[in-house]
């Protein structure tokens, strides 16, 4: 089912079509850095994509030459911003990121594909880590360069990052914030493919309609068990695995699978 796009604001840009939502950072006269009202907007985006039933797949990508170069300075300096550089009555340890996008991101079970479309750093750099696959343009670069601006890794980075390389490389690459090029990246595994850039979309855009195509309940359910085994043991996880395919086994989606194999056809799924 196709649906008109619609704007979340201007800054963030949200269309469903054949199943799969696009999200596009929209602020491409400032590399698509983030304010603190653009923050709510893609969570909000996150947040609207995960409950659509349509929706199976998510991409997120930005406009113009850059994914996102990190938080917007120039709304931190008006107050728009994340609070930093405060003296100590503005210090808190009660803040409430349930629904900030690393979070929301975290807790998705729908798969979220990153478009590396230019320049990524900073807070750009943690939520593309947060996708799920990251696919980048040629031209692009990405930037961990936190340590450079007196900072750290503060959405999410430092506990994905070792996860996805292992501790050396992660080390390596969070101590020198170092700029890597997309073949680097490649190198490294940090993204899926390198891509020339006008190909970036389209191939995106191909492969979340592949995975469009298959069960929603099964792809989501598959996440969500990749998620939890990332922090318990393998006996229990099997077990959670269990409690998940049992009831899924029963699906509409279950038998249509069953019998699109036996009849040689390809399956049509409708997420029940």
């Amino acid at each position: 089912m196709n649906k008109p796009e619609r704007i979340v604001t201007d800054e963030v840009l949200y269309e469903v079509k054949d199943h799969v939502a696009t999200i596009t950072l929209n602020a491409p006269d400032r590399m698509n850095t983030i304010s603190g009202p653009m923050l709510g907007a893609l969570a909000q985006a996150l947040v609207d994509a995960e409950a659509d039933r349509e929706v199976r797949c998510i991409i997120l990508t930005g406009a113009g030459r850059a994914f996102c170069a990190g938080l917007d300075l120039r709304a931190q300096t008006q107050g728009k911003g994340l609070e930093i550089g405060g003296g100590a009555g503005a210090v808190s340890t009660d803040i409430d990121l349930r629904n900030t996008p690393p979070t929301v991101l975290h807790a998705m079970n729908k798969p979220v594909i990153c478009a590396i479309n230019g320049g990524v750093a900073g807070y750009g750099a943690d939520t593309a880590l947060g996708c799920d696959i990251r696919l980048m343009a040629k031209s692009a670069k990405f930037a961990l360069s936190f340590v450079k601006r007196g900072i750290l890794p503060e959405s999410g980075g430092t506990w994905l990052l070792p996860r996805m390389l292992g501790w050396s490389k992660a080390a390596e690459i969070f101590f020198t914030g170092r700029t890597l090029t997309a073949e680097q990246c490649l190198e490294q595994g940090l993204v899926s493919e390198v891509v020339p850039d006008a190909e970036l979309m389209p191939r995106a855009m191909a492969l979340a309609l592949e995975i469009a195509a298959n069960a929603p309940l099964a792809v989501q359910a598959a996440k969500r068990m990749m998620r939890m085994g990332l922090s318990e043991p393998f006996n229990e996880h099997v077990h959670h695995v269990y409690l998940q395919l049992l009831p899924m086994m029963r699906t509409e989606d279950a038998r249509e699978g069953m019998l699109a194999f036996v009849e040689k056809r390809a399956p049509k799924f409708k997420g029940r």
